[in-house]
């Protein structure tokens, strides 16, 4: 059997596993070990448990259940609903401005877990039923919500992020910089949409001669401010090259870990259980979705089918743009299906030689394979945000959040044309900060 045959009959065993709604790494761990059986023999399951253990042997990965632990102790407390009430007071006067806010909510959010589930769970469970409440329509309550969230795999620091890096040895410091510019023009897109389409609905939702007193604005902030000097004090010893990111990470967390406990008085055993019960959960499930990644990635180039395709791609000699579309067009599909972390781990590998081939920059691809996969978190029939907005407001038909969700999934696509056209802005900021690129992570 041509390398080619079995690469395809890899694919349609490997779709019709994740169908099945196997989790991923099992998934992943069952295909690998009956293609090496099937094709190498029994011998070749010798070199599993070593290529788990390669793929998991990376001090790197120990940033993975830091960081997770940064989300999961803000995200188990009140501070969601402290970021949207102090934007709110901010923000009110602006046509939509409470939908803004939550946009904006979802972006603070985000540079504080790196989970886009986590953040549109957080802010959509005070967000949504508040703009409800005040008769925003159901379509851009929901819609504005599955998008906001998916800000949280983009805006650093991104766990995304770090598995893109792992996965390609990629500075992981570089694509954390080149996710911030991206982010933010995202966001902006996002609310600017928000407030054409509210000014052209003629909706308000507070009255005219309605005021939040300066003492009011100004005591939302001692909150969430400390959060936010936490993610930028990462961020500044990150890239000032002061720590590594797990140095950065372990510390960032121990001091999410104490502001959640100290300011919300979150001292009873069942809310510490609860961070470090999801802190392990989350954790164990993407360790072991990159320990079968590599050992998926193993088989794929033991059986040639990586080099073949990357060979076939070559021979193929077509505009590097025409390429590149079809590589958008193939995360867009595989992200209505496949969740990030497994996209990310069992496509990146193969792609990256692809993609520097024709010319283009890891960094910024990451950024553009990131959005894509954001994309994927709001379209169905797998998309992980639209199950979070139903369970949250149940009551709104899933065609109502879908026809909220659809105008924001275009800012995404009109951000990947953007990128395209002007690389410089995933590029620019890691380049000024760190220096051109020069490898490694």
């Amino acid at each position: 059997m041509s390398p080619a045959v079995q690469g395809v009959l890899v694919l349609v065993v490997t779709i019709l596993v994740l169908l099945t709604g196997a989790p991923v790494a099992f998934a992943l761990g069952i295909v690998s070990i009956v293609f090496l059986v099937l094709f190498q023999g029994a011998d070749s399951l010798g070199v599993v448990a070593e290529t788990l253990y390669s793929g998991l042997h990376d001090f790197t990965l120990v940033s993975i259940p830091m960081f997770i632990m940064m989300g999961a102790a803000i995200g188990s407390s009140p501070a969601g609903r402290d970021l949207y009430v102090a934007l709110d007071r901010w923000l009110y006067r602006v046509p939509g401005g409470l939908v803004v806010s939550n946009l904006g909510a979802c972006a603070l959010f985000a540079a504080l877990t790196g989970s886009s589930p986590a953040t549109c769970a957080a802010i959509g469970k005070m967000g949504i039923p508040e703009m409800r409440k005040r008769g925003y329509p159901g379509e851009i309550a929901t819609g504005s919500i599955c998008a906001g969230g998916t800000l949280g795999i983009l805006i650093p620091p991104s766990i995304t992020f770090i598995l893109y890096g792992i996965a390609t040895e990629t500075s992981i410091g570089r694509l954390f910089l080149a996710g911030v510019m991206p982010g933010l023009m995202l966001t902006g897109l996002f609310m600017a949409w928000t407030i054409f389409y509210i000014w052209w609905k003629g909706f308000r939702a507070y009255a005219p001669d309605f005021r939040y007193t300066w003492a009011e604005k100004l005591s939302s902030i001692p909150k969430v401010a400390p959060f936010l000097a936490i993610v930028v004090g990462v961020m500044v010893v990150l890239y000032g090259g002061i720590a590594t990111p797990s140095e950065a990470a372990g510390v960032g967390a121990a001091l999410c870990v104490v502001l959640a406990v100290t300011i919300y008085r979150m001292w009873s055993p069942t809310a510490w259980w609860r961070i470090l019960r999801e802190t392990t959960r989350e954790s164990v499930m993407i360790l072991m979705i990159i320990g079968t990644a590599v050992l998926f990635g193993y088989m794929l180039s033991s059986l040639y089918i990586t080099q073949t395709l990357a060979q076939a791609i070559a021979d193929a000699n077509v505009n590097r743009w025409v390429l590149m579309g079809l590589i958008n067009l193939f995360l867009l599909v595989a992200g209505c299906f496949i969740p990030p972390a497994g996209i990310i781990l069992m496509t990146s590998p193969i792609l990256l030689p692809i993609i520097t081939n024709a010319g283009f920059d890891p960094v910024w691809f990451g950024v553009i394979v990131t959005i894509n996969l954001e994309i994927g978190l709001i379209t169905p029939p797998v998309g992980l945000n639209l199950f979070v907005v139903n369970a949250i407001a149940p009551d709104v038909p899933t065609r109502t959040v879908l026809l909220g969700s659809i105008p924001y999934v275009g800012a995404m696509i009109l951000a990947l044309v953007i990128l395209c056209v002007f690389p410089e802005i995933a590029t620019w900021l890691p380049d000024t900060l760190m220096g051109p690129a020069t490898g490694g992570r």
